[in-house]
């Protein structure tokens, strides 16, 4: 049957407990049934029969998961823990409709989340317009003011929404021109989140990439990557969402699909595995998948081009856990960085252990979430550094929440910036892009 976690995989694990040490949860709460062993013995008592797809325990275990990763890392037996945990997620959201445990405002809120804004970026940015307008005018003064927020408790989600710029980065069929020798053809997947909360990256991606000898085309009908949904459970969307790009990319006829956020790049590496038993699709996605880079993974695979001025900052990198763990990609963010004059990489202890993102894991377990990342900006604040890097919106978002909650030493505040915005400063950031084919929707703010 499809969306169950596959017998054959949860058989490959053969108990050893390696996984132990670099579960979050099980660090956490030393439980068993919080590690990974412990979920798939639970997933085996389904599939046995021997527990109920909706036992509580089973449930609370399988969204207790952070879905990191780290496990898959340190397995010897090379367990596929990602495909089934996120199988046994889709598995319990199918039992719970089909025996109608969900309740209706859920099953709203779900359709509106997974079947309205991430399947629609025009529905994505008009909402993404109202909370920039609620951030720049007065309104959010007045709301905290009147003490609305506590009343509807909306404190901790809107402390934790990302505050919007200017202008969005809408792909609208743009064709950058690489600069010097040509490399190759690059396609950008700007993201869902990123191109509205993050746009300035994916225009210094952009910026870096043709400094570099790659074209950048960046396809109008591309769309969310399905990661969200996969994670919540959500295949039959995640599928949806995993056709439409492949077919957006296709169209576009390039030699890679470039991706700035590891959560994103890792699910698009993955359609392959999503799409595998569709004939129609199988060969396309895996055909798709073996394009898909980490914007470091391919940067890193030449030494940068040009004359990158010094930057004398002190720097600690955070692994996104879906870059290190899913994509198996370390050391070519911290080569990046090692390439900037002036800069000093200073590791940060345990620098792969989960933040405590994971998506919206700290919407949905903030308890869980602000313990990790309690001890991450501790070992933050450890390495005296001027600015956290990372790779994944997530981690951006969940670092500065915390880093701006703690109290640095005498004050220093610490930056949370992506490795392409350092590559991007350090090449003089900011400077317009080479001329587009398309007009430009960025208009002035690119300078």
């Amino acid at each position: 049957m499809r969306d169950i976690p596959s017998y054959e995989i949860l058989n490959t694990c053969v108990k050893c407990g390696l996984c132990l040490p670099t579960c979050p949860t099980y660090r956490l709460t030393l439980r068993e049934q919080s590690s990974p062993r412990g979920r798939i013995h639970l997933m085996q008592a389904v599939s046995e029969s021997r527990l109920s797809v909706l036992d509580a325990t089973f449930v609370d275990q399988m969204y207790e998961c952070l879905d990191c990763r780290a496990c898959e890392a340190v397995c010897p037996s090379g367990v596929r823990y990602g495909e089934v945990i996120e199988a046994a997620r889709a598995q319990v959201e199918h039992a719970r409709v089909a025996s109608r445990r969900r309740g209706i405002a859920e099953t709203l809120l779900r359709r509106a989340v997974f079947e309205g804004v991430l399947a629609n970026m025009s529905l994505l940015r008009s909402l993404a317009a109202l909370l920039r307008f609620y951030q720049c005018g007065g309104l959010r003064t007045a709301v905290r003011r009147l003490g609305l927020l506590r009343l509807l408790h909306l404190e901790r989600l809107e402390r934790q929404a990302p505050e919007l710029g200017a202008r969005f980065f809408v792909p609208r069929d743009q064709r950058f021109p690489a600069e010097g020798e040509r490399r190759g053809r690059a396609a950008l997947h700007a993201g869902c989140v990123m191109h509205v909360a993050f746009a300035e990256i994916d225009r210094a991606t952009i910026r870096v990439l043709t400094r570099n000898g790659w074209e950048v085309i960046v396809p109008a009908s591309q769309g969310c990557c399905g990661a969200l949904h996969v994670h919540a459970g959500e295949a039959a969307g995640g599928r949806a969402r995993a056709r439409a790009n492949i077919a957006a990319f296709e169209a576009a006829e390039v030699d890679v699909v470039v991706s700035n956020a590891a959560g994103c790049g890792a699910a698009l590496k993955e359609y392959g595995v999503l799409l595998q038993d569709e004939p129609a699709w199988a060969e396309r996605a895996a055909a798709f998948s073996a394009r898909v880079r980490d914007l470091t993974e391919l940067l890193a695979s030449a030494p940068m081009r040009g004359d990158l001025k010094s930057l004398n900052r002190t720097v600690t990198y955070q692994d996104p856990c879906h870059l290190a763990h899913a994509q198996r990609v370390a050391a070519a963010p911290r080569a990046l960085l090692r390439q900037i004059p002036g800069l000093e990489l200073v590791e940060m202890q345990e620098t792969a252990l989960c933040c405590g993102s994971a998506g919206i894991y700290n919407l949905t377990h903030p308890e869980m979430s602000a313990r990790l990342l309690a001890g991450r900006v501790t070992q933050v604040l450890e390495t005296g550094a001027d600015i956290v890097a990372t790779a994944n919106p997530g981690c951006m978002l969940q670092l500065r929440n915390g880093l701006l909650s703690s109290r640095p030493p005498a004050g220093k505040p610490i930056g949370v910036r992506h490795v392409v915005e350092l590559l991007d400063s350090a090449y003089g950031g900011g400077s317009p892009l080479p001329g587009a084919s398309a007009p430009s929707p960025f208009g002035r703010e690119l300078g």
